[in-house]
């Protein structure tokens, strides 16, 4: 039963996410309003910005004070870098942004990483220290413990989004917001703003002086794309995540072989629905509000090499990468070692910025070999692929992946050791028919994931096509339907989306 005080208040415990009830009925009475406001532009991206900002405080608490302490630096970091005449002056202000930002993410995200990694090389004991605690419990008599430090919620994200401001100026090929609350706005607007896709600046500003339009055919293409975010993330992800794969990766020792795979594989199609249904929730959600977000997956598992996986995985930060690292590092201008050496910093970088642990690190270096080494084969070796050479390749490059995901998921190094070494040498062929059929719920929800995930693109456009071409009467079944499966396929509690704590 919702309350006043629940709907205002908000909860460490129930941070507000998508695929809760509570955001359903906030985002109805926001979209009544927005119905109201819509063709007075500024006031409907005061609005937006407002809700925005709302619903932020509902993921993160006071933290959101953070969010707006970035978007002031870097508003006025953005104008000094393009009103300055002189290239050291611009310099100095975009190091002012990248320090700010990248110091507020490190010390959020890293400090307790930085410190015990101290710890351990110097045998030291020093503690880290939540600086705002301190701050607070000295100057307005709180008692906040000054030793806990609490990632907020999507701050990798909106980090990466002010950066990119920031240095697209810096580099003259973008313009800066002449109002504040325009630029608040693109920073904080609210499908996007927790877990991407990573939003351009020149993307997403042109944008905001723009009349509200929503066409029949984009009506439809947004409820379908919010459909089946909420199918991948609750139906598929949620369900295989409580039922399979979390009890595998707990205590895979007590596991054979063949479950210990099929958890690597089901976490691979988990990971996939988790974060593309946010996406797709995330696209659709703006699309109703007159927004265009870029896609941010594109059947990864289709991929026939490792390079081609990230040119449709998480595409919104493997092109931000590629564009303020890879490219700022030398990328490909200062001869092929050094191009191999800017790819795996790249790579060991963005495995960082996914977590503070040496697990992701390695899961980052992997991919930044793999890169490496297939830019080298194909520099060598033309080699033009037939149906069954594309099959193993796409096979081949799936299970590296896969590989990779058990150091993604597994909760320290010792854990992906007991699961690699369970698979190949515990495997269990004769238990196979046994385990298949007690868990044939959760086999069959992975099959129909990996199935929907690898049907031809044409498939998924006309299916795509014949919803939106339907009446309002057929949409509003579908929706009824949906939302039914979807509360029937609850096991465990709202399950948060993976990519919220990094």
């Amino acid at each position: 039963m919702l309350s006043l005080d629940s709907v205002f208040r908000y909860s460490a415990d129930s941070p507000i996410l998508f695929n809760q009830y509570l955001f359903l009925f906030l985002f109805t009475l926001m979209f009544g309003g927005f119905a109201l406001l819509h063709k007075r532009t500024r006031v409907r991206n005061i609005y937006l910005l407002l809700f925005s900002l709302f619903f932020y405080f509902k993921c993160s608490g006071l933290y959101f004070v953070l969010l707006l302490f970035s978007t002031i630096v870097d508003y006025f970091c953005g104008q000094a870098i393009y009103n300055s005449k002189k290239v050291s002056s611009r310099r100095v202000f975009l190091i002012i942004s990248v320090f700010t930002n990248l110091g507020l993410l490190g010390f959020f995200k890293y400090s307790y990483f930085f410190t015990d990694t101290i710890n351990t090389v110097f045998s030291t004991s020093f503690q880290a220290i939540n600086f705002l605690s301190f701050l607070s419990n000295n100057a307005l008599g709180t008692i906040y413990d000054i030793h806990e430090i609490i990632l907020p919620v999507g701050i990798s994200f909106y980090t990466f989004q002010t950066l990119s401001y920031s240095i697209d100026i810096y580099r003259r090929n973008l313009e800066p917001c002449k109002s504040i609350f325009d630029f608040a706005f693109f920073v904080s607007f609210f499908p996007q703003l927790v877990a991407g896709p990573i939003v351009r600046a020149s993307e997403f500003i042109p944008q905001i002086r723009k009349p509200y339009f929503l066409s029949k055919e984009a009506f439809g293409g947004a409820v379908y794309l919010i459909l089946c975010g909420l199918i991948k993330k609750v139906v598929i992800s949620d369900y295989i995540s409580v039922n399979f794969v979390d009890r595998v990766f707990d205590t895979p020792e007590v596991y054979s072989g063949f479950m210990n795979l099929m958890a690597v594989y089901g976490y691979s199609i988990q990971i996939y629905c988790d974060f593309s249904g946010y996406s797709d929730m995330a696209i659709g959600l703006a699309a109703l509000l007159g927004f265009q977000l870029p896609l941010n997956f594109n059947s990864p598992y289709k991929s026939s090499s490792i390079t081609e996986f990230w040119r449709r995985w998480h595409i919104s930060l493997s092109s931000w990468l590629r564009d303020y690292l890879y490219i700022s590092l030398g990328g490909n201008r200062k001869g092929k070692i050094r191009t191999y050496i800017n790819l795996m910093l790249t790579m060991l970088l963005g495995g960082l910025w996914h977590g503070a642990a040496f697990k992701f690190i390695i899961w980052g270096g992997l991919h930044g070999l793999a890169l490496a080494v297939h830019k080298i084969w194909a520099n060598r070796v033309k080699l033009t692929l037939g149906t069954a050479g594309k099959i193993l390749s796409v096979i081949l490059t799936f299970h590296f992946v896969a590989l990779c995901w058990i150091y993604f998921r597994a909760d320290n190094i010792e854990t992906v050791g007991v699961l690699i070494n369970k698979i190949f040498t515990q495997f269990d062929y004769l238990g196979i028919y046994e385990r298949v059929f007690g868990y044939w719920k959760v086999f069959l929800i992975m099959l129909f994931g990996f199935v929907t995930h690898l049907l031809p693109s044409r498939i998924k456009e006309s299916i795509k096509g014949q919803f939106i071409s339907t009446s309002l009467l057929v949409k509003a079944l579908a929706i009824v339907l949906i939302v039914f499966v979807v509360y029937q396929s609850t096991s465990a509690g709202i399950q948060p989306f993976i990519y919220f704590q990094f």
